[in-house]
This record gives structure tokens, sequence and C-alpha cells, in this order.
């Protein structure tokens, strides 16, 4: 068991052990997060599913009417470039919603800290799942549009939990990490939303990596969020099957990170006591 596939299966098991040991818990902490976001509104929950109605509406107007824009590389109709930003929005505000709030889990959750027998490695589970639960609504209305736009949806539409899955290793991989080094370094979670939003506007939310010009699109393929926003797209817009070559070299990789990220979090997570 010391070849890396033996490592590598370890790892694997300790990704899955720390979401699977605990799944009423987790279950009931997800619950609790959602239910607290929309506490106290007049709508409540019902804004999870209006407020991306509305982006929707804002990103229809604004580049179908306001700038009368097209989708370079294909697209046609008035809505088609606001249905490809809305796309390549929901996989970054999932990433973003979870990144930014990595670092004050922690931190947040101090009467966790001091319980010998509380899961501390579950918080950035507990983010994931309502970053996921809010990426569903959107979906739903993205789905909704795509429906009324197309006359039906692409049978593809099925893969894109596979198409996610490997960013939301990644991003846990990264949340675990960020919220290790959110109890030593305070400075990270002023960090974090700045480079959530540089990031934005560095992958292709707003356009395709078709329409840069072939000197910087690998740059562009270097960020992490570039693969799994155009692979969405290809999935719920175009139709298309994912790049499954692609999409298991980018799961391998997910996995190491989370790997690593889990590991580093368990390592750390000693001193979190003696710091908060």
């Amino acid at each position: 068991m010391g070849s890396p596939f033996g490592a590598g299966l370890r790892a694997v098991a300790a990704i899955y052990t720390s979401v699977a040991r605990h799944p009423d818990l987790l279950w009931q902490m997800v619950r609790r997060e959602v239910a607290g976001r929309y506490r106290g509104s007049v709508g409540g929950m019902a804004w999870a599913l209006v407020l991306p109605l509305m982006m929707l509406a804002v990103y229809t107007f604004v580049f179908s009417v306001v700038f009368q824009a097209r989708w370079a590389g294909g697209g046609e109709g008035r809505a088609a470039f606001a249905v490809n930003v809305f796309a390549g929005m929901i996989v970054h505000g999932l990433f973003a919603e979870c990144v930014n709030r990595a670092p004050t889990l922690v931190l947040g959750n101090v009467n966790y800290v001091r319980k010998v027998v509380f899961p501390l490695e579950i918080l950035p589970w507990v983010s994931m799942g309502s970053a996921l639960f809010h990426a569903a609504m959107a979906l739903a209305v993205l789905l909704a549009f795509l429906l009324v736009q197309q006359g039906g949806l692409h049978p593809t539409v099925l893969l894109l939990p596979i198409v996610l899955l490997p960013l939301v290793l990644l991003t846990m991989g990264l949340s675990w990490f960020l919220a290790s080094l959110g109890v030593f370094l305070r400075d990270i979670a002023q960090v974090t939303g700045i480079l959530t939003t540089i990031a934005l506007f560095l992958s292709p939310v707003f356009y395709p990596v078709s329409a840069l010009p072939e000197a910087y699109r690998w740059a562009f393929h270097l960020n992490p969020l570039t693969f799994p926003i155009e692979q969405a797209r290809r999935v719920l817009v175009t139709g298309g099957a994912p790049d499954w070559l692609a999409l298991a070299a980018y799961t391998a990789a997910a996995l190491v990170v989370a790997a690593l990220g889990l590991a580093w979090f368990q390592r750390t997570r000693k001193g979190f006591a003696d710091v908060v």
C-alpha cells in the first residue's frame, strides 16, 4: 500500500469519509445554514428562486437589448448571450461562495473547536451544501428559460453533475486549506473576495475562450474555472458531450487538491483551540 495507487485510494477514502461519516449532522447543518440566510425576510426561501430569476432577466435585457451582443462562435437569438453568461455565473458562483466563506468557517464556529468530538472537517461541506442549493435554484431558472427558448432541453443536461463534481472536489480542497489558514492568518478573509472577483473577469464567464486571441488562450486554460465553465455550457446550452479525456485529467488533479487540503486541515486543527 506504499504505492501511489494505494496513497490515492487512501486519499479518496479520506475525502469520502469526511462527508459520509456524519450524514445526519451534515444534513441538519446545511438545512440550518440555508434557512438561516432567509430567516426574517418576508419572501423567505422563495428568494432563492426569485433572485436568480431577476438576474437572468437583467442579463437578458442588458446583453440582448442594450448591447445587442451576440455570443462569439454561435448562439443565435437575442437571449443567447445572456444564457451563456448565466451558465458561467452559476459555476463561478458555486466556487466563489465557498472560497469566500472558507477563511471564517472555523472562526465563526469557535464553540465547535473546543468540542473534541465535533468533526470540524465537515464545516466546508456545510458551506458547499449551501452553495450547491443556491446553484441548483439558479440552474432551475436557467433550465426553465432554455426549455422555453429552445422548445426542449438537451439530454446532455443530465451530465452536468459529472462535469461539476471535479469542481466541487477542487473547491473543497481549497476550502479546507483556507479554513485552516484563516485561523492563523486573519487577513486571508480580506483577500479571497478580491481574488474571486478577479477570477470572475479572468474566467470565460462573459466570453468564450474561442473569442480570445490564440496567443492568450493557453493562459486562460490554466485557470481552474475555465474547464468546468466551458464544459457546463457545452452540456447545458449546446447539447455537446463533455471532453471525457480532459474531464478525467481534471478530476485526478481535483482529487489531489482535495486530498492535500483535507490533510492540511487535519494536521493543523490541533492548533485551532490555542489561537481562537
